[in-house]
């Protein structure tokens, strides 16, 4: 009962956020003064840099949200261990864990694969190799 209002819930939230996020790059994506593609791409560009925080921002309340909901699923196998297998809140947790900590594993993987511009002397005009 609880897992199927839970998963109605989470449905209708994302479909929400997905369908206002849509409608506001999309009537960025077109504002101003765009008269070629190359102008329209350039205003998508600029506005693809704000999914970096809206991704971190729902990393980490998706990551809360899991990590009640693995508490609440404790809750209901010390209840009824035989409706409730002790992996279901293991694995609520496990997922609750994993989306908090991906903004700063992300973070890091962008700056491995990438390189970082304060700490990479490759930028301006040296190999980087001595």
């Amino acid at each position: 009962m609880f897992d199927k209002k839970l998963t109605k819930n989470l449905r209708i939230a994302g479909g929400l956020i997905a369908g206002c996020t849509l409608m506001f790059w999309g009537a960025q994506a077109m504002a101003g003064t765009a008269q070629s593609l190359s102008d329209i791409v350039g205003n998508v560009q600029e506005n693809i840099k704000t999914l970096a925080p809206l991704l971190t921002i729902v990393s980490y309340l998706a990551g809360i949200g899991f990590c009640i909901a693995g508490i609440v699923q404790f809750k209901a196998h010390k209840d009824n261990p035989t409706q409730v297998p002790l992996s279901k809140p293991l694995v609520y947790l496990g997922v609750g864990a994993a989306l908090l900590f991906l903004p700063s594993v992300m973070q890091s993987a962008g700056s491995t694969i990438f390189g970082s511009e304060s700490g990479s002397s490759a930028g301006k005009g040296e190999t980087g190799l001595e």
